[in-house]
């Protein structure tokens, strides 16, 4: 599963994906500093299942500290995004076509209300955050408006003749954007679109269709950015109010913490909700300040900088992800050379044991039989 980080230019986009990732992507406070899309790796934070268990865990394909377990995945931080994208304008084709893959996306957003809908620098306040939130959901349905429009008369015709259904027909179409067919038939469903007369379909019915079905397959987390300037609390209340799924956000809070970290300058994990300064002595007067800032302003106001919280959000909650930790021998809790609880693995919640055996090599899965439940040491069958 990818995640895709999304958003107008200049929003603290980039900002946020070397903060979860620790890249050193290109940053400027001007449009499309990133053109080409910029892949890294975050974590997803867990809870460890080491304590329940209550062995000491040695991972390999992932990290533990203090319980908590760390889990690589992987983000994409593609071009920003400005009005009339889908016409091309900008780097709107390079835009959507960067984002097909993701599963799921985070949209950051300029919730400080100080860059207007071409990512330009205004004063605070000045530019309404919401406007950036529906911006982004037209262009992307638009686009996909016109992948479906493409030929629509032939293929709602052909449908309706009985040659070949409308829902194979439309998966067709939308292959290789990581739509599944599944998330067609709900949106057709529920928009109580005859499946049998494709040709009643008006314009608009298929604008909402495209709407319904980057909801299902494209879900969106609002990281609403900037949340420490003076102007972004009202703006993440009317976000909020409007039923949206907002991560209040600082980006800049969690890279400076980030890479103090790396000089051990502070201990901090990423999500947590303080920090600890490990030698005081060590900073100068201006590392000092940024800290108070950030204590201040991102963590007694909002209780963490959001930007873990985002990733999380976008695996757990979008995409129902379950972490599973498969070993080797159920009794020690361990792969074949000793080391306790190796792997964790994200997998999509109904996953069954035969999907996770295929998720660990080929072989494993063809030749399954059975797995193990290691705290019950019951056999669980192919389709639990």
């Amino acid at each position: 599963m990818i995640v895709g980080v999304i958003g107008k230019p200049n929003t603290g986009k980039t900002t946020f994906f070397n903060a979860a990732t620790l890249s050193h992507a290109p940053v400027a406070s001007y449009p499309f500093t990133t053109i080409n899309p910029n892949v890294g790796i975050a974590y997803l934070r867990a809870n460890c299942v080491c304590k329940e268990l209550g062995v000491k865990d040695n991972p390999v394909n992932s990290i533990c500290v203090n319980n908590t377990r760390l889990i690589p995945v992987e983000l994409v931080d593609v071009a920003g995004l400005v009005p009339d994208a889908w016409k091309g304008r900008g780097l709107g084709n390079k835009f959507l076509d960067d984002v097909r893959r993701a599963d799921a996306l985070i949209h950051v957003v300029d919730v400080s209300g100080g860059t207007d809908e071409e990512g330009r620098i205004v004063a605070l306040g000045t530019h309404d955050p919401l406007l950036d939130v529906h911006f982004v959901e037209r262009e992307f349905d638009l686009w996909l408006l016109q992948i479906l429009k493409r030929d629509w008369q032939r293929i709602s015709r052909t449908a309706e003749a009985g040659t070949q259904k409308i829902i194979s027909m439309l998966a067709e179409r939308l292959s290789g954007l990581s739509i599944a067919e599944k998330q067609i038939v709900e949106s057709i469903d529920s928009l109580r679109l005859i499946r049998d007369k494709p040709t009643l379909w008006s314009e608009e019915d298929l604008l909402r269709l495209c709407g319904k079905i980057r909801q299902l397959s494209k879900p969106i987390v609002i990281a609403a950015n900037k949340a420490d300037l003076p102007t972004s609390a009202k703006n993440i209340e009317r976000l909020k109010a409007m039923n949206l799924f907002v991560i209040p956000c600082a980006a800049e809070a969690e890279l400076l913490l980030r890479r103090a970290s790396e000089k051990s300058l502070v201990e901090y994990l990423p999500g947590d909700a303080s920090f600890q300064i490990i030698t005081p002595e060590r900073l100068v007067p201006e590392q000092k300040k940024a800290f108070d800032l950030v204590n201040e302003r991102v963590f007694r106001s909002w209780g963490n900088t959001g930007v873990q919280q985002a990733i999380n959000s976008a695996y757990f909650d979008l995409l129902k992800s379950i972490v599973v930790y498969p070993v080797e021998d159920e009794k020690k809790l361990s792969d074949k050379v000793g080391h306790v609880l190796p792997d964790a693995y994200v997998m999509k919640e109904g996953s069954t044991a035969k999907d996770l055996a295929y998720r660990i090599h080929t072989d494993l899965g063809e030749g399954f039989l059975y797995a193990i439940d290691a705290k019950k040491g019951t056999r669980l069958s192919a389709d639990y």
